[in-house]
């Protein structure tokens, strides 16, 4: 039997790449017979030259209630302060508006705290997802403040969901639904042939090199607490697939601090090599890109998607750096650091080794539904008692 009174419940989306953390998450609640979606775009999620996922988000069916545009230039520390101190004054007025039951913020970009402490300091119940992770920089901060702020937690793996109990967390609030974006990876495993043309569907710039005969995908953002690092960090990977013997698909960095010189080193290194097998892109769809990855021969760089989808999806990884130090991982990810020597011979590995064996680390595909049902049942609460 369902209530008459629906939970509202109001998700917040602030980069791109929380869409595809959050997509089957957002399906759920919205097909659930007791909640009401109520969804907020905000931040980097809304600007076209980082990927604007709001085309995406209409074009899945789901309405926006509120955008939030709350980003200050500047892609610095002190940038990212400010765009999370606006992010708190605008947040706190859609909330008001709105009225949700509940609030849902995902993962651990600085965008996500002003979701946190607006929801907290209105009372309004807070559900956090993929807490308890590690990676020693900055966002292993926001992400553990977010979790002592938070009232539910929805952790994505079994070393997550110990983290948050030992950080004093109850233990009946605290609920290993794995991953959102594994159900995605889940359904694009079920069907992985590529049926689309990346270039034709999403531009971009560049090469038009050849896919046929495989390719490199390239994802590499600025590390906040090395990000006067960035431009040499990204001029290393640069050099390691400028001889590489596949062509290379590259997808721009987010809007951390950092991103100037990772993209300034991006752009000076393709004026000083005209004839690169290297085409550049800002975005594609969740789907698309977990398909384009899922054919790929490996990828390089240091975001979570080879940690989380192309462990589900057994992709080989090359993980630069230390942006994702001490995740929980599968067998197909090879650390390196910032080296284009080691970048290249860790390539030259998985490009003539046979294809890791898939990993279920994150999740098996249902977390989506796992999260609606628990939203609907849960208590809700704004205080907590401290078990420590």
């Amino acid at each position: 039997m369902t209530s008459i009174y629906k939970r509202k419940v109001c998700v917040v989306i602030t980069a791109r790449p929380s869409y595809s953390r959050i997509k089957t998450a957002l399906e759920g609640i919205k097909n659930h017979p007791d909640l009401e979606l109520q969804l907020v775009v905000a931040a980097s999620a809304l600007l076209d030259r980082y990927g604007s996922a709001v085309n995406y988000i209409e074009r899945d069916g789901f309405k926006i209630d509120a955008k939030v545009f709350n980003v200050l230039e500047g892609e610095n520390l002190t940038a990212a302060a400010k765009t999370t101190g606006i992010g708190i004054l605008e947040l706190s007025t859609v909330f008001d508006n709105l009225k949700p039951d509940i609030v849902v913020t995902v993962a651990d970009r600085f965008e996500t705290m002003a979701t946190a402490i607006s929801a907290a300091y209105m009372n309004i119940p807070l559900a956090h997802i993929q807490g308890g992770e590690v990676t020693g920089n900055i966002d292993e901060k926001v992400r553990h403040s977010i979790t002592k702020l938070a009232d539910l937690h929805f952790v994505a793996s079994e070393g997550a969901m110990e983290r948050v109990i030992k950080l004093g967390e109850d233990p009946v609030s605290v609920f290993n639904t794995g991953c959102p974006s594994i159900d995605l990876a889940s359904r694009v495993l079920a069907t992985p042939e590529m049926d689309f043309d990346p270039y034709k569907k999403y531009g971009g710039v560049g090469g038009f090199p050849d896919l046929s005969n495989g390719y490199i995908v390239v994802m590499q953002h600025p590390v906040t607490n090395e990000y006067k690092e960035s431009r040499v960090h990204i001029e290393e990977t640069l050099l390691a697939v400028r001889d590489a013997d596949r062509p290379v698909l590259w997808f721009w960095p987010n809007v951390d601090a950092g991103a100037d010189g990772t993209s300034s080193g991006i752009r000076a290194f393709r004026e000083r090599n005209k004839d690169l097998k290297i085409h550049f892109f800002k975005n594609m769809e969740p789907d698309d890109f977990l398909r384009l990855l899922c054919n790929s021969s490996c990828l390089i760089g240091n975001s979570s998607v080879g940690i989380r989808e192309c462990a589900f999806l057994g992709v080989p990884v090359v993980n630069v750096g230390t942006r994702q130090n001490r995740r929980d991982r599968g067998n197909n990810v090879i650390d390196v650091d910032y080296k284009a020597d080691a970048i290249s011979t860790a390539v030259r590995h998985w490009l003539h080794s046979p294809r890791p064996a898939a990993s279920d680390v994150y999740g098996g595909g249902d977390a989506g539904g796992k999260i609606a049902e628990l939203l609907s049942k849960a208590p809700l609460k704004f205080h907590k008692t401290i078990t420590y």
